[in-house]
């Protein structure tokens, strides 16, 4: 009877039919999948320390896809460089997967706290738990109250690295001094350096800060502050606006 079906052209049809089907499904199962799964698969590189620029490069070239996630101040790691990675290196992913990428921003930065109003003994408490130390100490005579630091070098909130100074101004008391420190905020420092001659005292150290909104050489802050009784002669010290392409520079007008 199976012979007498063989020869019946539909059964036949349906006999290869059934034959290229099963054909396909091994071929799919045993060859193609395998190797579509096992070439699809991609091993996450090592990047840790590795320049963001250098890592996307890497992660592309292997077909996976960077994702900058976040900056973390570490200074174990250069400024610009990866801290962490997930997934972790080595781990077998998805071609196209996301590799999320966290920056080192280098070492920290310290905001200056604001020293205003305390003592000597809580000032150097308040810097040096944050990493800063208590630098020059002007003992000032002033109307402020006596044994309080009424002036800082630094304008609180001004960027600083660990182990950074910072110098005060100290009150003694009674003004005794005979001229009044003239404001010299806004001023060019052409102008400042002028004004300050022009009252017997003398331009000290200039600190340079990158300004995007003042004109380079636009006095920010001052060191005493206006209205202080100084003596003839004694220094101010300036906080100088300069372009943000120039280097740090520190400059000791009073030497």
């Amino acid at each position: 009877m199976m012979k007498n079906l063989l020869h019946i052209p539909i059964f036949k049809k349906a006999l290869i039919g059934i034959g290229i089907f099963i054909a396909f499904i091994f071929v799919m199962n045993v060859i193609v999948m395998p190797w579509y799964v096992s070439s699809s698969n991609r091993q996450v590189p090592n990047i840790i320390g590795v320049k963001v620029d250098d890592a996307v490069g890497i992660l592309k070239d292997a077909d996976l896809e960077p994702i900058l996630s976040d900056t973390t101040y570490d200074e174990k790691f250069p400024k610009g460089t990866i801290i962490y990675q997930r997934p972790n290196s080595n781990e077998t992913v998805k071609k196209g997967r996301r590799i999320y990428l966290f920056v080192s921003g280098g070492e920290p930065v310290i905001p200056t706290p604001s020293l205003g109003g305390k003592t000597l003994a809580d000032a150097r408490f308040a810097l040096e738990r944050l990493g800063l130390y208590l630098g020059r100490i002007d003992s000032i005579a002033s109307d402020n109250p006596k044994n309080m630091i009424f002036n800082q070098r630094y304008v609180p909130g001004t960027p600083l690295r660990k182990g950074d100074s910072v110098g005060v101004s100290f009150s003694i008391g009674s003004a005794v001094g005979t001229i009044t420190v003239p404001n010299l905020i806004g001023k060019s420092l052409a102008e400042a350096q002028k004004i300050l001659v022009d009252s017997s005292l003398k331009v000290g150290k200039i600190n340079y800060q990158v300004s995007y909104s003042l004109l380079p050489n636009t006095v920010l802050d001052q060191y005493p502050s206006k209205d202080i009784k100084v003596n003839a002669g004694d220094s101010i010290d300036l906080f100088v606006t300069k372009p943000a392409d120039q280097k740090d520079e520190h400059l000791d007008m009073g030497e």
